[in-house]
């Protein structure tokens, strides 16, 4: 891991990747300032900022096959999406900007005699087009909301598409261009699918979608695993994806099960009632499942919304980038108390005093990247006393040292980092609390569904499956990584040319840590440190052996130069708020203690010197 070049994918030879190697200072800068040696040599990157390369070809034979060469397209999983990211740029960009804009719509062709094995995973594709002018815009959209398709998704349906069993839905498509041609000419598959008459093709067309709460009304499951493993090399099981949902909602839930349990049949709903939440009315289907963290945020933002109507919203603490955007964009706005402190929650108690009314506060427990805590008994006491809902971002913490739930109307988190560990898929969560003021409101909202605006369950099956088998010694992990994370810090505290040392167990706000802390619980695998001059962060950096790059939560130690890659427009306004430019964050993994003690010993007598 400590070897990979510039570019190369974190974990190395990993084709859905969510981290990329870069393993100085200066390409972290040259990454940032879009120069080609960095971004020209890039495999892979951090998906919510790089458009990964299997995207990228499906892109371009959809432009090729519509005739729109010369245009820009981003992909999404379904026209709802896609309509909500037309508007946005309707909203945001100047008139110019958005006069080209279209979409393009791919459906799954019923015609096929092989699409009855494929309507399981209800693959489809819709394309916002776009000219180079509105692309920014479309790029936020995408960027803010996570809602775009995962790479993975997008490799699969790009097969599907060159077979022809993907066609252009003409009626639901909206163009600009005329005399558009529709997909390529339709590949019949293996002989072993083909079926001679129509009216078997027919019965095809007419095999009913998978029921949503269970596996009612699915095809032939059997088939349909064996087609996909034969005809596109898959290794994937789909009569245990909705097992595999269940799966991953208990864990979530504090309520785990292991592999053994993971079969067909639903497990008993009273195994809910015993969960480290500490919520017995808890269900499962109060957990929802998104494709990634960020999409958790906004979607957890369109549901409040949803269910309080138009306010504008609080974001409490030091944000992660994009979930400020979020409330900033998507509504009336937002206030922000980029501190998280006492006196922020002073000031805002007078507000609500004067009369002020918001929609939620949105906070992260702890931040990224100061690791500070909110005080959450005193967020939840103003909350019921002047109507607002908290929202808790959950992903540092880990359920499986804080409980945070008590205190939220939803709880959200990325499930890509901890939870998964292997840096290969991507995914989110939001729980709604059954005991929340708004919980009633925020159901409605989601079982409205899709044509109601509601929620939209756009989680890949793919990814469902990679994410299962990931999270599966979610909680045994834990445990290791609390102690390297503390035995880490304490060689950093001790080390002349270090600063501060950011970690929930040394800051000012431990108390608000431990107030939510599990019996037994750590205090994370995420710590920031800040050296006394900018030149020994750089070597440090540098000379550091583990990986480096985006992304955290990793099952190995993953060191970054957070605030250049996530503030680096804004890196004054960040100083302002106590978040140094020159910050590392470092997220730490699996290894052995002593080795990595060693490590970081080493990096530091050469950033000494």
């Amino acid at each position: 891991m400590i070897d990979l070049d510039l570019g190369a994918s974190i974990p190395p030879h990993t084709a859905h990747a969510v981290s990329v190697s870069l393993p100085t200072w200066k390409s972290n800068i040259g990454y940032e300032e879009g120069e080609d040696w960095v971004v020209g040599r890039m495999v892979t990157g951090y998906p919510r900022f790089f458009i990964h390369r299997s995207i990228q070809a499906f892109i371009a034979d959809i432009l090729d096959s519509l005739g729109r060469k010369d245009s820009k397209a981003f992909l999404f999983p379904t026209r709802q999406i896609a309509d909500r990211c037309v508007s946005f740029v309707k909203t945001h960009a100047p008139p110019a900007a958005f006069s080209s804009l279209s979409t393009a719509h791919l459906v799954l062709d019923t015609t096929q005699p092989t699409s009855g094995a494929l309507a399981a995973l209800s693959p489809a594709i819709s394309a916002v087009l776009c000219s180079q002018e509105a692309f920014p815009f479309v790029k936020q959209y995408w960027q803010h909301t996570g809602d775009g398709v995962s790479s993975r998704r997008a490799e699969f349906c790009h097969n599907l598409f060159k077979d022809g069993l993907l066609r252009l839905d003409e009626e639901g498509s909206v163009r600009t261009t005329q005399n558009v041609p529709t997909s390529p000419k339709p590949c019949r598959g293996p002989k072993r699918y083909q079926r001679p008459s129509s009216v078997e093709a027919t019965k095809a067309a007419q095999s009913p979608k998978p029921a949503p709460d269970g596996d009612a009304g699915l095809p032939d499951l059997h088939e349909t695993s064996r087609f996909l493993e034969e005809r596109y090399g898959r290794n994937l099981d789909v009569s245990f994806v909705h097992p595999a949902k269940s799966a991953i909602k208990r864990r979530i839930a504090g309520a785990l099960r292991g592999v053994s349990e993971l079969t067909t049949a639903p497990p008993p709903e009273h195994e809910m009632e015993s969960n480290s939440r500490g919520i017995p009315n808890l269900k499962e289907e109060d957990v929802y499942l998104f494709p990634c963290g960020m999409s958790a945020i906004f979607n957890s933002h369109r549901a409040l919304l949803s269910a309080r109507g138009s306010m504008k919203s609080v974001n409490f603490g030091f944000p992660y980038v994009d979930t400020f955007k979020v409330l900033e964009k998507f509504g009336p706005g937002a206030v922000f108390y980029g501190h998280g402190s006492e006196e922020d929650l002073d000031d805002l108690e007078k507000r609500l005093q004067g009369g002020d009314r918001f929609l939620a506060l949105f906070c992260e427990f702890p931040g990224n990247p100061l690791l500070t805590c909110p005080n959450l008994v005193r967020i939840r006491q103003l909350a019921d006393k002047y109507d607002f809902a908290v929202v808790v971002d959950e992903t540092i913490g880990t359920f499986a040292n804080v409980n945070v739930l008590p205190f939220a109307d939803i709880v959200a988190s990325s499930l890509t980092k901890i939870f998964s560990g292997d840096c290969n898929v991507m995914g989110g969560s939001a729980i709604f609390n059954p005991n929340s003021r708004y919980y009633s409101a925020l159901k409605e909202w989601a079982e409205a569904g899709a044509d109601g605006a509601g929620y939209e369950d756009t989680y890949w099956p793919e990814d469902v499956m990679f994410m299962e088998r990931n999270s599966r010694d979610f909680a045994s992990r834990i445990d290791r990584i609390n102690t390297n994370a503390e035995a880490i810090c304490d060689v950093l505290r001790t080390c002349p040319i270090v600063k501060t040392i950011f970690y929930p167990k040394y800051n000012t706000s431990r108390a608000n840590y431990e107030a939510c802390q599990l019996p037994g619980g750590g205090y994370g695998g995420l710590l920031s440190v800040v050296f006394h001059r900018p030149e020994q962060a750089v070597v440090f950096y540098d000379v550091v052996e583990t990986a480096k790059g985006p992304s955290l939560g990793t099952n190995f130690t993953l060191t970054s130069p957070y605030v250049l890659l996530a503030h680096y427009q804004e890196l004054d306004w960040a100083e302002g708020f106590g978040v140094d430019r020159n910050l590392i964050r470092i997220s730490v993994g699996l290894e052995e203690t002593d080795h990595l003690v060693t490590i970081m010993r080493n990096a530091l007598e050469t950033a000494a010197k």
